[in-house]
């Protein structure tokens, strides 16, 4: 199950995939971190601007469901 953690002050959030694995490195993608173990696998994501990007992948995902 996923945790999910804002922080309103740097408005990142923090949606952790796995509660195990040892982070080896992290792939910077524009405003989404994700944080890697060593190997391979995804441990947690970090959404930089939150409260501009989380409505926007809404509404992205949204219309998709509108088209399906």
């Amino acid at each position: 199950m996923y945790r999910l953690r804002y922080d309103a002050e740097s408005d990142i959030l923090l949606i952790v995939v796995s509660k195990s694995g040892k982070l080896s490195h992290a792939e910077e993608m524009g405003d989404i971190v994700v944080h890697l173990g060593k190997k391979g696998e995804p441990l947690f994501l970090e959404v930089l601007n939150a409260s501009k990007n989380i409505p926007l992948m809404v509404q992205a995902l949204a219309k998709r469901e509108v088209a399906a």
